[in-house]
Formats: C-alpha cells, structure tokens, sequence
C-alpha cells in the first residue's frame, strides 16, 4: 500500500471514519458482508444506503424487506437476471445493462453531493466494471467526490486493481466448495 497524506489527514479528522472497503473474490459472502456491515452501521443510529448495481427485480433479494424495516435506504438498479422459470442466471451483457448501471452511479453521484449517510454500499459494482458496463475511471470519477466522513464498501467479483490500490481494506472471499455444483438450487433466506 502507498502512503497517501490526504488519506492519513482524513483519517485522523474524522476519528477512522470514511474508509473505503472491498470486498471480493469468486467465494460466496461479498453481498452478506456489506449487509453485515450495514445491519451494524444501523444497530447504532448510523445513516445507511445500499446502491445495488445490476440487481434489479424484486423477488430475489428477499433482504430487502428488513432494509426497510430498519430504515437502510436502497436504490435497486439493473434487469432481473434470473428466470422466473428455469431459476437460471442471464450473463448477458446488453445495452439496458449499461444504462441501468449509468443510472445506479447517478444514484451514487446524488447521494455523495447530499452528504446524508454514513456508510454507503455499492453492491456488485466491482463487476459491473469489469464487465464493461460502467468505464472504471467514471466510477473513479465519481469516488473521488466521496464525502470525506462516509464509509464505503464496494462489493462484487474482479475488483479492479484501481479499487484495491484505493482501498483501505480488501476482503477477498475464495471459493473452496459450493453445493451449487453439486445440484442444490439457491435457497430462498439463506443464499438470497
């Protein structure tokens, strides 16, 4: 890691608050985590939102509900990928996929120049760069504008190495075993 004094300045003004966290790798736990960590963030009266980049739908992201219970604000943006028939995942990248990313980091942008939260999720946004359906130095862009104050967490597969480098943690969860490959279909309140 580099040193970087405007980080070490920021960090000391604000108590080691206004970090910014990844979380990656092929494993299962990228989204638990940021959840975890928002669940938290909110168990002590802390403001929290929850940008989901190509997660769009509502039937499949049954954490939803609690976020709305306890008042974590979430913006949900991209197709729903999974087919209501076969249960299968849609990797396809289309045009709707680049315009409902766009969408989800103007979301971003609007919650970085309101300066409300706290923490501020952005799930699957690692690899919708690396899919190529937002450019990394727009997301660059738009991260530099980051309220000094908020903590970050930047969730998904392939983190770019300019996310690693900018980061002050990464979490990178490996694949080991998955009872995916073995036939077990995802299960409603444990794996979404």
């Amino acid at each position: 890691m580099s040193d970087r004094p405007i980080l070490d300045k920021r960090l000391k003004d604000h108590k080691g608050y206004g970090l910014l966290s990844v979380f990656t790798g092929d494993g299962r736990g990228k989204t638990t985590a940021g959840l975890g960590t928002a669940v938290r963030s909110r168990a002590v009266g802390k403001r929290v939102a929850m940008v989901y980049f190509d997660k769009g739908g509502t039937t499949h992201y049954s954490e939803r509900n609690l976020l709305n219970q306890l008042g974590i604000d979430w913006f949900a943006t991209g197709r729903d990928r999974i087919d209501p028939v076969t249960g299968r995942f849609d990797f396809s990248v289309m045009d709707v996929d680049k315009s409902e990313a766009e969408r989800g980091l103007e979301i971003v942008k609007t919650l970085f120049e309101k300066d409300e939260h706290d923490l501020i999720v952005l799930d699957e946004i690692n690899c919708t760069v690396s899919l190529g359906m937002l450019s990394e130095k727009d997301v660059l862009d738009v991260l530099s504008t980051k309220p000094k104050r908020s903590e970050l967490i930047l969730t998904g597969r392939n983190a770019p190495q300019s996310f690693l480098d900018l980061a002050h943690l990464v979490t990178e969860m490996t694949l080991k075993k998955h009872y995916f490959y073995s036939g077990v279909p995802a299960r409603e309140g444990v794996d979404y």
